[in-house]
């Protein structure tokens, strides 16, 4: 899945057009260039404060996903530790045999809590990998709040945690419509 970075339409600015006369555009070329390059400004208000969230910000935004998930579920990802980072390693992305680096959302790294084994002596945490640009990416792209697509996200890699596939997975979202 490779996505394109495009302004969301439901952001767009709505740009001031002047309010002279139409005919004034038609017969006067420098009033009309004048007004519509003020229109067209590199730096409008309505944008002057708009940002992508920060790695931070998309934490805390995961976080705020997991303390909203039903209890008997955030027992079982007390162990789970989340990360976020702009982008897959290359070391990820050859591994998942990912053609862009936009191709990764999240990646669940460990091991599922059905295969563990008591024996093992030394464990490593269960990981869950954001990826924040691939993530804006797709928001970018799609009608769909951040925090949807963060959900989503989050919610596909803790069910690698419980020990789903991505076709168990799919089979429970097709079920749910």
């Amino acid at each position: 899945m490779v996505l394109a970075l495009t302004f969301p339409h439901r952001l767009a600015p709505t740009l001031p057009y002047p309010t002279a006369p139409v005919n004034r555009y038609r017969h006067d070329p420098q009033f009309a260039l004048e007004n519509t390059m003020a229109a067209l400004a590199p730096d409008p208000p309505a944008l002057r404060r708009a940002k992508a969230p920060s790695l931070a910000e998309l934490e805390i935004l995961a976080g705020e996903v997991l303390r909203n998930l039903p209890k008997r579920f955030r027992d079982l990802c007390t162990d789970v530790v989340i990360q976020v980072d702009d982008f897959p390693s290359r070391e990820v992305l050859r591994a998942m045999r990912a053609t862009s680096e936009f191709d990764l959302l999240g990646l669940f790294q460990g091991v599922g809590l059905p295969f563990r084994a008591e024996s093992t002596p030394v464990r490593m945490p269960n990981m869950i990998w954001l990826y924040r640009r691939p993530i804006l990416d797709y928001w970018a792209d799609h009608d769909e709040t951040l925090g949807a697509i963060v959900q989503h996200v989050l919610v596909h890699e803790i069910g690698h945690h419980f020990g789903l596939s991505d076709a168990d997975m799919a089979a429970i979202e097709r079920a749910a419509i």
